[in-house]
């Protein structure tokens, strides 16, 4: 418990963290304007007249990885997963509890499992059936996205459904709204906080994925971001530290963005979403 006594030990508590998760960003960022002879012997220096080589970290991994391509396919993957999670899940988990019955609970139960089985247990099986299935390309990953983002959507869209009066939706009702038109246009402007962070969270995880496109995608033909950070690596395990330090910061900047002009949401959707009902 936050000790009112020791504002200031608190702040330099805070602090600390704030450092430590930064850090890391600072580090990738402060070397991808070095050398890459220098990123691995003076991790740690800021870059001077000797180190410092402009943008040829940048220049160099976009050419090599072919970024632009992979940044669009990750694009294409992230926001038609993200927008097909939210609409389905937010759908299911009003209708769950506004059933109420003995099969949404049971199938509110199914989601929780989803939560807790991990991905390696499953991800021999899944690749073998969405070769068979033909979703080895960015749209079908819609599908597969769908299924594994669904656990943790439904799980804070049902806890703040819960908090939502109903007679809102009856008034609705009497207004001559059908459950579509409730749904949309009542019920979704509610939820705005809970599908924020719903969005932030799966928006992070879909980007930053490295395994499950590599498992499921022809690479011959789709990279994601991660997947072409990946092939920045030489032969006999070699690395061009410098590209690849300017790839990470390229790739960090989408979502970098989208969290800051999202983030005052985050924390009321999530404690609206595990405390409420």
């Amino acid at each position: 418990m936050r000790d009112p006594k020791h504002p200031k030990l608190w702040t330099v508590l805070f602090a600390i963290v704030a450092v430590a998760y930064l850090f890391p960003i600072l580090l990738v960022l402060i070397n991808s304007f070095k050398g890459k002879v220098f990123v691995s012997s003076e991790p740690f220096a800021l870059p001077n007249a000797e180190t410092f080589v402009g943008l040829e970290n940048y220049i160099t991994g976009i050419a090599k990885t072919d970024f632009l391509s992979s940044f669009g396919w990750s694009l294409v993957i992230t926001i038609g997963s993200a927008f097909l999670i939210l609409l389905c899940t937010s759908m299911t988990a009003w209708w769950i509890v506004r059933t109420d019955n003995r099969f949404a609970k049971s199938l509110y139960i199914v989601f929780l499992f989803n939560l807790v089985v991990p991905f390696q247990m499953v991800m021999f099986t899944l690749s073998w059936l969405t070769d068979y299935l033909g979703l080895g390309n960015p749209f079908g990953l819609w599908i597969v996205y769908l299924g594994f983002g669904a656990g943790l959507a439904v799980f804070i869209f049902t806890g703040f459904v819960k908090g939502i009066p109903t007679e809102i939706e009856e008034a609705a009702t009497i207004d001559g709204c059908g459950p579509v038109r409730t749904f949309f246009l009542v019920v979704l402007p509610i939820m705005k906080p809970a599908v924020i962070t719903v969005a932030i969270l799966e928006v992070m995880w879909l980007w930053n994925d490295y395994l499950l496109p590599y498992l499921t995608l022809d690479m011959r033909k789709y990279k994601t971001v991660p997947i072409a950070v990946q092939y920045l690596k030489g032969g006999y395990g070699t690395v061009d530290m410098g590209a690849m330090m300017g790839v990470l910061v390229l790739a960090m900047i989408p979502v970098i963005i989208f969290y800051l002009f999202s983030q005052k949401h985050i924390i009321k959707g999530v404690v609206a979403g595990a405390v409420k009902g």
